[in-house]
């Protein structure tokens, strides 16, 4: 392709990414108002020519003031956060696993990891919202068993929206680290052993090291979309829940604060972007010590 037409390749991220951001910042610096559109103009020319700016910071200090934005802000992190380190307990020994298994075991393996992909996250959804229902399986299977003597109450509680959040990220997790431990050379870990390593200490100064890329891929794939998620605590967390993917979505179209619910959208995706640059950092130093 001639470099003439290579302008035509900005056409996508100029137009689906920066157009979008750019729309979204100016409804951010604007005044929440009771009309169409929900905001105030930024400019407004009088009628002899001159030309007025009207910015306002106010939406981004009430994120900083409003306890509602705050208490969002540390739950949804927390959740992320709880999300990506469970799923990486879970997900490391299964991917160890998988990675020591003979290759048709294997592909076996990673087909039933990605077997809940061929069905909508929405169904699967509303499938834990009738096991964990006070009259659901789950319940009902431990009263049977004499575990319970009441039915349980774990659904709209933090309990489902963690076990549900955990379920939906899990093979986002799982999938990277078995990439890096299937490229792992078993002698590696021979050698360690010969040379006086126990089963742990090699795993801790060989096996973990080698695989630190895929924990931090893994890392990333989870606690980016975990932290503004909004259809799993909407369906298993109910009314109480009140993450940022909760508030975005009460404040456009609930309470049509849109200048306030874009700048808490521009926080969140600022956030996300820090932490994608602390994680290509990480990868960069990962690199220069292998």
């Amino acid at each position: 392709m001639s470099r003439g037409w290579l302008w035509l390749c900005w056409i996508w991220p100029l137009g689906l990414l920066l157009l979008p951001l750019v729309i979204v910042l100016r409804i951010s610096l604007a005044e929440p108002r009771l009309a169409q559109p929900p905001y105030s103009p930024l400019w407004d020319v009088s009628a002899d020519g001159a030309v007025s700016i009207d910015l306002h910071l106010d939406n981004y200090r009430l994120l900083l003031e409003d306890p509602l934005y705050v208490q969002a802000w540390l739950d949804s992190l927390g959740l992320a956060a709880g999300t990506a380190l469970l799923c990486l307990v879970l997900a490391y020994p299964m991917a160890w696993a998988i990675a020591a298994s003979p290759p048709r075991r294997r592909r076996l393996f990673l087909l039933l990891v990605m077997l809940p992909f061929w069905t909508s996250l929405l169904l699967r959804i509303y499938a834990w919202m009738g096991l964990l229902a006070p009259q659901g399986m789950l319940s009902q299977a431990l009263l049977r068993l004499g575990v319970t003597e009441a039915p349980l109450a774990v659904l709209h509680s933090p309990t489902a929206v963690f076990i549900g959040m955990v379920y939906a990220y899990l093979p986002f997790m799982l999938l990277p680290i078995h990439a890096s431990l299937d490229k792992l050379d078993p002698q590696l870990l021979e050698a360690a052993a010969d040379l006086g390593c126990r089963p742990w200490q090699a795993f801790l100064r060989v096996a973990l090291p080698l695989s630190l890329p895929g924990v931090l891929g893994g890392t990333v794939l989870v606690f980016v979309p975990a932290l503004g998620e909004f259809v799993i605590p909407d369906l298993l967390g109910g009314p109480g829940s009140l993450l940022l993917g909760q508030v975005l979505w009460n404040e456009f179209f609930a309470n049509r604060a849109w200048p306030v619910a874009a700048a808490l959208a521009l926080t969140l995706l600022g956030s996300m972007a820090l932490f994608l640059l602390t994680w290509q950092f990480l990868q960069r130093r990962l690199g220069a010590l292998a």
